[in-house]
């Protein structure tokens, strides 16, 4: 069985658990989600113990993979809506900077013009000046890594100086620059 299936999810009291068949709906405090799974994988929730349990109904390859990925997802659920989660980004370079317009996120990468974001349904975005991040928000933490990716997107890091968008506490291979004068030219 699989090792992350077989753990049960606990249920914070601020947590609403609703099913019905394949449907699971969790609503708290930081909003509200719903998902429907595969009919091939049980999902029942335990009124006495707070707790969400996920099984399988065979052994086959298919379901076998579905049963972790499914327990994954509800739990990624109910810490969305009761605590939420955050991604936070780090802006590395000359002139590089990012600032809020109301709820609208403004970046400023070196290129013509300033690049507006608005936050989708549930995100928000937040700024520091001073350590020049970016934290983005939310209870979906699907739709919070796209956000990420999609930011990074717009100035990834570059290997020789590590200028750009990167998350906070990656790190970046860099390469070594020109080897200089001297070194295997003509004399």
């Amino acid at each position: 069985m699989s090792r992350i299936g077989r753990l049960p999810v606990a249920v914070p009291d601020s947590v609403q658990v609703a099913i019905l068949g394949s449907d699971v709906t969790i609503k708290g405090p930081k909003g509200e989600m719903k998902r429907t799974f595969s009919p091939r994988i049980n999902v029942a929730f335990d009124q006495e113990g707070k707790q969400i349990i996920v099984t399988r109904q065979n052994d086959e390859p298919a379901v076998r993979a579905l049963h972790g990925t499914t327990r994954a997802l509800i739990q990624n659920m109910v810490t969305g809506v009761s605590t939420g989660f955050t991604i936070t980004l780090e802006i590395d370079g000359v002139g590089y900077r990012a600032e809020m317009d109301g709820t609208t996120l403004v970046l400023n990468l070196g290129y013509s013009h300033p690049i507006r974001i608005e936050p989708a349904d549930g995100v928000s975005f937040e700024t520091d000046a001073k350590t020049r991040q970016v934290r983005i928000m939310g209870h979906d933490r699907e739709v919070l890594g796209q956000i990420a990716a999609d930011i990074r997107k717009l100035r990834p890091p570059e290997p020789y100086l590590g200028k750009g968008i990167h998350y906070l506490g990656e790190r970046i291979r860099r390469k070594a620059g020109k080897a200089g004068k001297g070194k295997g030219g003509k004399k």
